[in-house]
């Protein structure tokens, strides 16, 4: 039973973004000419994995002391697992499994750090401070807020798994990076919307609740067609191949996701339909885009 509920702390259906993501930075590699090595592909999407679990895992501890998932109206895609509302007893197992993660963590990026050099040092330690700051700390700073997911997923994943997988870095992978860092952000800040009243209660301060709904929606909407003009832009000057267009099928589900944000009558009240189109495109666009690399 506690194994449980250490497990659904680290929301496993979520983790799926981090094999999405790594696998666009693998196939970066990959296009780039750079011999797979397979173990060290294998390596790089676990250590992925685990930083996504920790964040959720001490997210998750984090609400829980703060009082704030009791506080959520808990949908599939928001506030939280519920995993230590059911069993409160777990909070200190789950502290400890998301201390033990971030370690987990620091010993992967210290042997890519012995493997690779100390050019990855200072991604890897932004990394740190992300997952480590995110909830205590940049959940009470609107812009930082907005953009920290993003920039976890996006240029720090994806660089850091390019720079381990090729020993440099590289513009096209940076250029890239940011296709899921506007996701992601995307991700986040529309899951946001309804659990505000609650993170207004403990002193969160996201972008939704720093401005408006309104406001909030249109960074929404920018952030969601970005990527796609991004795609269009990089194989246009012929950065990337024309195959990595196959991300703009993606576009079957962004569509009706950016037409149905425009028409929200009340933006406190967002159908789980939204939520669960901006999950699809953000793991659908990244995986496409690298199917489409290897195609190349």
């Amino acid at each position: 039973m506690m194994l449980a509920t250490l497990v659904q702390t680290t929301r496993p259906a979520f983790l799926l973004l981090a094999l999405s993501v790594t696998a666009l930075a693998a196939a970066l590699a990959f296009s780039a000419g750079v011999p797979m090595t397979w173990w060290l592909v294998a390596l790089v999407t676990l250590g992925a994995v685990i930083a996504h679990a920790c964040v959720n895992v001490l997210n998750e501890v984090d609400d829980a002391r703060s009082g704030l998932d009791a506080l959520t109206e808990r949908t599939p895609f928001s506030g939280g697992s519920g995993a230590l509302q059911a069993r409160p007893r777990a909070l200190n197992a789950a502290a400890a499994l998301g201390l033990g993660l971030l370690a987990l963590v620091i010993a992967i990026g210290l042997y890519f750090i012995y493997l690779r050099g100390w050019g990855l040092f200072p991604l890897g330690l932004l990394g740190v401070v992300l997952v480590v700051a995110y909830t205590p700390m940049l959940t009470r700073l609107p812009w930082l807020c907005l953009i920290a997911p993003g920039l976890g997923f996006g240029p720090l994943m994806v660089l850091g798994s390019y720079y381990v997988l090729t020993g440099s870095y590289s513009g096209v992978a940076f250029a890239t990076s940011f296709i899921p860092f506007f996701l992601v952000n995307n991700l986040l800040l529309l899951n946001q919307f309804p659990d505000a009243k609650a993170d207004v209660q403990v002193g969160r301060r996201n972008l939704l609740i720093a401005t408006s709904p309104a406001v909030a929606l249109r960074v929404f909407q920018a952030f969601l067609v970005a990527p796609y003009v991004l795609l269009v832009a990089l194989v246009g000057v012929g950065v990337l191949p024309v195959w990595a267009l196959l991300g703009l099928v993606s576009l079957v589900v962004a569509i009706p996701l950016y037409r149905g944000v425009n028409t929200l009558q009340s933006p406190s009240n967002i159908p789980h339909a939204l939520l669960g189109q901006n999950v699809v495109v953000n793991l659908s666009m990244p995986a496409l885009i690298a199917v489409g690399l290897l195609m190349a």
